[in-house]
């Protein structure tokens, strides 16, 4: 799993590239919270157009963030998910708490 990322107009961007999963969580999680105790954003988009896997993992990962910057009111939105990650999203409900944008 490698990360990309970079602020531009107060919009934290994300790129996972990778598999999200049982073997990079712990680095996923790491990698994240640092990133997201910034303070120079008022929201978070997570770009996923190169993620190639995510499993339940992976989704507790996501949910463990959204959580903490639901804490400090940041949206989270989700864009360019697989149709992998569009199923997962879809099927577990996910895009009610993070949506997706286009």
């Amino acid at each position: 799993m490698h990360i990309k990322s970079k602020i531009y107009n107060k919009t934290l961007y994300v790129v996972l590239c990778g598999e999200l999963d049982e073997h990079s969580a712990t680095h996923t999680r790491l990698t994240l919270d640092n990133l997201f105790a910034g303070s120079d954003f008022n929201q978070i988009i997570i770009d996923l157009s190169e993620l190639t896997f995510m499993d339940s993992t992976g989704i507790g990962v996501l949910i463990g963030r959204y959580k903490r910057m639901k804490f400090r009111q940041i949206p989270i939105f989700i864009c360019n998910p697989s149709k992998h990650a569009e199923k997962i999203f879809k099927m577990t409900g996910l895009y009610e708490i993070m949506p997706k944008i286009v």
